[in-house]
């Protein structure tokens, strides 16, 4: 951030995408609550080992061999032991890698972006497994039988592929169909999901230098690799996807015009310039991140530096350091009221999630005896923290998050 001129929107704007930004204020807020100058949270450190040991333990019965991937969208289209990949592989046909990698990336993009809370009372029901899924399971699966069905292609005679002119005709009333919603199976912040695939459409073809004259999302794979690289930097694939996609999020996060995504006001924080009193996250971007990670390593291309992610400030992640007793509310009203995404308490929340989830990290590798290198925090996030949390929702209050929050489909 020392190198960004924080005085412009611009400049803050680029200073507030870096992970570091992200990683630097949200231990800043956990300093802050450790201190006892939070309005908002306690925090109880004494409770984190035992966290740890809750993450071992789920990360175990979840893969008994310690043979855990990354936490991505990829992990979703696995449900119910069907391998939804390997379909997608068979309907390509022999494509070159990069052709294969170009739809990999459509599919992930656009899958990641539905991946909000879905809500309790919502499921897919698969017709081809005839099992039924929810929750993100539900979305992941109802997002790629959209996609090989064609529905973010502009082509019918290209079903396999999402574009700019394929994303732009997506209303909610088609998304709607396609995810089985209706009366008794409403989906939370249907209209703000499909706006947000709409937008979406309208900056892929904004952009023809970072995702070809059809405006798809795998364009980013040549941008990224071109011709000759075989390695890249995760940061750098986060970095291009908020570079070019930042203007799809909702406006009401800005300075000057610029839009700053999943970044939201709160009090405490510190920061130069017009950078002050803002709180970052992307955390749709960097799951976003995580979730392309194997389609640029199936196509021959290694990426490195997988730790300069932060981990992923949302209900599961932070439902687990509430209810093992981490993090301790201190509104009386705070699990009884509704929260805005906006709310400086939420923020925080999630501020304290990223901070505690790196010091959670190492406990979780002592406790599986694993080195950083076997257990980068994408893979803890998979073993996991993000599980340990489902469970713990569902044996206290039947899966409901801890916290209720009025989202649009964009955040949470």
């Amino acid at each position: 951030m020392a190198d960004t001129d924080t005085t412009t929107a611009a400049g803050a704007a680029q200073a507030l995408r870096a992970t570091t930004a992200i990683r630097e204020r949200a231990h800043a807020l956990l300093a802050l609550a450790r201190r006892g100058e939070s309005a908002f949270f306690a925090i109880h450190d004494g409770a984190l080992p035992e966290a740890a040991r809750t993450v071992a333990e789920v990360t175990r019965s979840r893969y008994p061999d310690l043979r855990i991937p990354y936490h991505s969208r990829w992990r979703h289209f696995e449900a119910g032991g069907v391998d939804r990949a390997g379909q997608l592989d068979v309907l390509l046909g022999a494509v070159p890698a990069a052709a294969r990698a170009r739809a990999q990336i459509d599919l992930a993009l656009v899958s990641v972006l539905l991946d909000a809370g879905a809500g309790a009372a919502w499921g897919y029901q698969e017709a081809g497994s005839g099992q039924r899924f929810t929750r993100s399971e539900g979305l992941g699966v109802a997002s790629f039988h959209a996609f090989v069905a064609g529905l973010f292609s502009s082509d019918p005679e290209q079903p396999l592929r999402a574009d700019a002119a394929g994303l732009r005709a997506v209303t909610a009333e088609r998304l709607g169909a396609a995810f089985q919603v209706g009366a008794d199976n409403p989906l939370i912040g249907l209209e703000g999901r499909a706006a947000l695939l709409r937008r979406l459409g309208e900056v892929l073809a904004a952009q023809p230098g970072s995702f070809g004259p059809l405006g798809r999302p795998g364009g980013l794979f040549d941008a990224l690799v071109g011709t000759e690289r075989r390695a890249i930097e995760a940061h750098d694939v986060l970095q291009a996807l908020l570079d070019t996609l930042s203007d799809i999020w909702p406006a009401q996060n800005a300075i000057d015009g610029v839009s700053l995504g999943d970044c939201w006001p709160h009090p405490a924080v510190q920061g130069p310039g017009l950078t002050r009193g803002w709180m970052p996250f992307h955390k749709l971007s960097q799951w976003l991140t995580y979730s392309l990670l194997e389609p640029f390593e199936w196509a021959g291309v290694a990426v490195q530096g997988l730790d300069a992610l932060t981990g992923l400030p949302e209900y599961r992640n932070g439902g687990l350091l509430l209810d093992a007793g981490v993090l301790q509310p201190l509104p009386p009203d705070a699990t009884t009221r509704t929260w805005q995404v906006g709310d400086p308490f939420i923020v925080e929340w999630r501020a304290l999630t990223v901070a505690l989830l790196d010091e959670l990290a190492p406990l979780v590798r002592g406790e599986l005896r694993l080195t950083p290198d076997r257990l980068p925090l994408a893979c803890v996030l998979e073993g996991g923290t993000w599980a340990a949390g489902r469970v713990l929702a569902q044996r206290l209050r039947g899966g409901l998050p801890p916290l209720a929050i009025d989202s649009d489909g964009t955040v949470f």
